[in-house]
């Protein structure tokens, strides 16, 4: 990919020595990186790695600067053409984020730090499509203070190059420099020289005569430069002249900062300074403007990694710790200087490698990076029905899966909490000019999964799915019926709509044979009819460790044997209620397993579940936790049976190879037990306990047979629901 990186200037300091090192490591790997900043120390280095620079006065906050920039950073983009625009930094971020409303670039920025909200400087902020956060605490202030949704963030670190920064740097050049005396200790320290990150220097400068009556003939060694740079230099000049030698070096802003920690024998600083410390096996006293953490080990590394090293939250420095603590690590052993060296070093192979950095980025861009095609998705989505939700996911992995170069923007009842839970493009489903902008800019609609083609539901849920689907044939973009479930359609009107959509459909896949069969009676004569499967069964369950927390949430352990119970709310049932708790009783009496009911679409399935359990004799477990669909999956793959009314659970249960036995609501649930070879214990509307007590008996002395015909049948569907993304690029390719 071709990169623009953006960013206020290149002098020293941590987020620009982070840029510098993610841009050279990304040229390594094969991208093409631009940078625009205005300018400093670092330029010389990162033209030396084959990265184009341009100079854009980014640094200021005054109007006319940033007009400036803004007309510079257009001609740029209209010049370069970058593949992502990744920018750094407020005022970068700020005006890329102009630009990209019309020029619709790919957009990502890095938070480095934290920044005031004041007055309107929270409105001179844009975040990007995606943001990347060097620490959890910022991306926690991120989501606090601007809204930034928590799946458009992602963590990383700053990445160092441990080839630099190493024990093998000697550090010889600065000690000639500076005329430091290699037979004396040496402090090592590094930030930059302004108001806001002076404050160890500052310490370091008042403790030093007294640092030196404790270490005789220290020296402390003092590199960045800023705006009260002049001001410390003379403190400096005063202290040096008042102990009769140079005890203290300012070195003004340099570039060579390897050299500079390795000159040290230990090391005082913070953030990315302590990291390339750490790197280089220093000892190192974290330390800076924003709090104090000592000598860093292995007991303080939790704390140091969730604040990035930079002692956020923790005790202010003083320059009564700080004289303390660098007088101990001085005058510990050379073996203890080289063990704390050593794990520093160690830490940074692990968790701090520029790499990983790289790979972080490089995952984001993947995200908000141009496809060649683009698709919309209409559905049930956004309605916190497990079932529909993990149509949408599932289909959306297997696209992925499938092929990089597709994206998906999907129609939903609440966009917001699609993209927070499964990090997809969504628009409202209802405000119409933003479907017909999607659908305009879209390669095809996807109309589906589910049981989008009914009108038992209603004939103006129908009608919706129609008219988004005539509209995108009305800009002449090819539709596919997507794994869909027809029927029941009653009404003759109906018939004859689904049957025209159906017939102009670009492709028609369907989820099972009684789809198939429907359209058929319904008149549709196009041979092309394919038969797949459900997405959900490629759909992959969440860990075994979060199904146990969520079965102890509801009273259960892992290996507890229990059964599964899925209900919803549903018409003209009679004493369902009441002759499936009948059944519930006798899977706990005789067969002995625990009564675990779950929620699908908490809002309509509470009440009808809540009946069941109060007409059981047994006692039973309810799982009452929010669950994503993986994690409802998961939970069914601990169990043993499966009593299920939703489609979903069914299909949920069997992709878990978990037997079941259905509780037949609608056409689609008989349909579907027939596709898995597994038994119904009746329908709902004519319920009888002694017919389903029977059917359970059944299955559960035929046990092993049942599970294993469920396993070939499962492993069958999962390959047939593949099918759907292989036809789907076999028609994006066509259009092409």
């Amino acid at each position: 990919m071709k990169i623009l990186m953006a960013t206020m200037g290149l002098d020293i300091g941590g987020a620009e020595t982070h840029i510098v090192e993610l841009a050279k490591e990304l040229k390594a790997e094969g991208h093409d990186i631009v940078v625009a900043s205005n300018g400093g120390v670092y330029v010389p280095e990162i033209v030396a790695a084959g990265i184009r620079h341009y100079q854009v006065p980014m640094h200021r906050r005054d109007a006319g600067c940033m007009l400036r920039s803004r007309k510079l950073l257009k001609e740029i983009i209209r010049t370069e053409r970058p593949d992502v625009v990744h920018a750094h930094a407020r005022i970068p971020a700020f005006l890329c984020g102009t630009l990209q409303r019309t020029m619709k670039f790919p957009f990502v920025t890095t938070a480095h730090w934290v920044f005031t909200t004041k007055g309107g400087l929270r409105y001179l902020t844009n975040w990007g499509q995606r943001t990347v956060a060097v620490s959890d605490d910022i991306k926690a202030y991120l989501i606090r203070e601007y809204g930034v949704p928590e799946e458009h963030i992602s963590v990383t670190i700053n990445g160092i190059d441990t080839e630099k920064f190493s024990p093998q740097t000697s550090g010889q050049s600065v000690v000639e420099e500076f005329g430091l005396d290699r037979s004396r200790p040496v402090v090592s320290y590094v930030s930059r020289m302004d108001e806001d990150r002076a404050l160890v220097a500052r310490q370091l400068i008042q403790i030093a005569e007294e640092l030196d009556r404790a270490v005789p003939g220290v020296q402390l060694l003092i590199a960045g430069g800023g705006n009260v740079f002049r001001e410390l230099k003379e403190q400096v000049e005063a202290v040096n002249a008042r102990m009769g030698r140079t005890c203290v070096v300012m070195t003004g802003p340099r570039t060579d900062i390897n050299q500079i920690v390795a000159a040290g024998d230990i090391f005082v600083g913070v953030s990315r300074s302590a990291l390339e410390a750490m790197s280089a096996a220093k000892p190192v006293i974290v330390a800076g403007n924003e709090g104090y953490q000592g000598l860093f080990g292995p007991e303080k590394l939790e704390e140091a990694r969730l604040g990035n090293f930079c002692c956020r939250g923790l005790p202010m420095s003083t320059p009564e710790r700080l004289l303390a603590d660098v007088a101990a690590v001085l005058s510990l052993s050379p073996e203890k200087k080289a063990a704390a060296g050593a794990y520093g070093r160690e830490v940074i192979f692990q968790y701090y490698s520029v790499r990983r950095m790289a790979a972080d980025c490089l995952a984001m861009y993947e995200q908000v990076r141009r496809r060649k095609y683009q698709v919309v998705m209409s559905g049930y989505y956004g309605f916190s029905n497990a079932g529909d939700d993990a149509i949408l996911e599932a289909i959306h992995q297997s696209i992925l899966e499938a092929s990089g170069e597709v994206g998906v923007t999907v129609l939903s009842n609440d966009p917001r909490e699609t993209q927070r839970h499964y990090g997809m493009n969504a628009i409202p489903r209802f405000r119409f000019w933003k479907v017909f902008g999607a659908l305009r800019r879209c390669d095809a609609l996807l109309s589906g999964g589910g049981s989008l083609l009914q009108d038992r539901t209603s004939t103006r849920s129908l009608l919706y799915y129609l008219s988004i689907v005539r509209c995108a044939e009305w800009m002449g973009k090819p539709v596919m019926l997507y794994a869909n479930g027809i029927g029941p359609v009653q009404k003759p009107a109906n018939r004859r709509r689904v049957k025209r959509a159906v017939e102009r459909a670009a492709l028609v896949t369907l989820r099972d044979h009684s789809s198939a069969r429907e359209l058929v009676e319904m008149g549709v004569e196009r041979p092309d009819l394919h038969v797949t499967a459900d997405p959900v069964f490629n759909l992959d369950p969440a860990p075994k460790e979060r199904a146990g927390e969520l079965l102890r949430s509801a009273g259960l352990e892992r290996g507890t044997p229990f059964a599964a119970v899925s209900v919803r709310d549903w018409p003209d049932t009679g004493n369902f209620a009441g002759e499936l708790a009948a059944l519930c009783d006798h899977l706990y009496r005789t067969c002995g397993m625990e009564i675990l009911f779950l929620m699908m679409q908490p809002c309509r399935d509470r009440a009808a579940t809540a009946q069941v359990r109060s007409a059981m004799e047994c006692p039973s477990h309810l799982l009452d936790a929010p669950c994503t669909p993986r994690e409802l999956m998961a939970v069914l793959g601990e169990g043993r049976l499966c009593l299920a009314m939703r489609l979903h659970t069914l299909i949920f249960s069997a992709r878990m190879a978990v037997p079941v036995l259905g509780l037949v609501y609608d056409p689609k649930v008989a349909s579907y037990l027939k596709e898995l070879d597994m038994p119904s214990a009746g329908d709902v509307h004519h319920f009888r306990r002694e017919e389903a007590i029977a059917a359970a008996d059944h299955l559960m002395a035929d046990y092993e047979g049942s599970l294993e015909r469920l396993r070939v049948k499962s492993a069958a569907l999962s390959r047939a629901a593949r099918e759907n993304e292989r036809l789907l690029l076999e028609l994006l390719e066509r259009k092409q």
